[in-house]
């Protein structure tokens, strides 16, 4: 038995379909690459200013660090200089204060000195008079 029916009705809309179906997913396909292919050259753009982006961060570290380190420095050097000037006012101080001590000490030697020629003297006029007086009375 043979069908009479015409297979051309029947086989052509199975075809149709199957070409439709096939086109569907050929757009389905190109709409899902265009997404794919914007977000590749988007990971392009963001991979460059994410780079960008840290560069930017590595050299404002470097110049963090670097200022960070002047200012160290800087302090470090302010600090000695500090130091280093209240040590010479203590040394002048100490310097004039031992001038002081030293021209007191003179003043009392001189002082000392005298006291003792005056005695020495006093002694000696003493001594002498007294030395007249034996003369005087071994004389009578």
């Amino acid at each position: 038995m043979v069908n009479a029916e015409p297979k051309r009705a029947g086989s052509v809309a199975p075809h149709l379909d199957q070409l439709k179906g096939r086109h569907r997913m050929k757009r389905i396909v190109l709409l899902a690459a265009i997404p794919a292919l914007a977000l590749g050259a988007c990971s392009r753009n963001a991979q460059e200013q994410t780079e960008q982006a840290g560069n930017a961060i590595a050299a404002d570290a470097s110049a963090t660090t670097r200022n960070a380190a002047s200012d160290v420095s800087s302090a470090t050097d302010e600090a000695f200089g500090k130091a280093e000037r209240g040590l010479d006012r203590a040394g002048d101080h100490i310097a004039n204060a031992t001038d002081r001590a030293g021209r007191a000490i003179d003043r009392g030697a001189d002082d000392a000195g005298r006291a003792i020629s005056n005695g020495a003297d006093r002694a000696a006029d003493a001594t002498g008079n007294t030395l007249e007086k034996a003369g005087r009375a071994l004389k009578d």
